[in-house]
């Protein structure tokens, strides 16, 4: 879980378990990622801080908006498991 007094920024610690998720096909390519609402029950911090974390993921090109549907895990790119 969170770990408040750490060095790590909350929002870092959320990317990292969603992050860890994808990495492990625990949530494939073409499946939305947990809404805030889900999130913010399983992790106790603030839609903001939430954000901050889906943002680091859109950043890393993990996962993108789908309007109106939430966000979901893009495929990788052609050729980057090592065709």
């Amino acid at each position: 879980m969170i770990d408040r007094e750490g060095p790590v920024p909350p929002y870092r610690q959320v990317a990292a378990a969603i992050r860890r998720r994808i990495e492990l096909g625990e949530i494939p390519p073409g499946r939305r990622i947990p809404s805030l609402v889900e999130m913010e029950a399983e992790f106790g911090v603030a839609r903001d801080t939430l954000r901050k974390a889906v943002q680091v993921l859109k950043d890393e090109g993990l996962v993108e908006t789908v309007k109106g549907m939430g966000v979901y895990v893009k495929s990788p790119p052609d050729g980057a498991m090592g065709d």
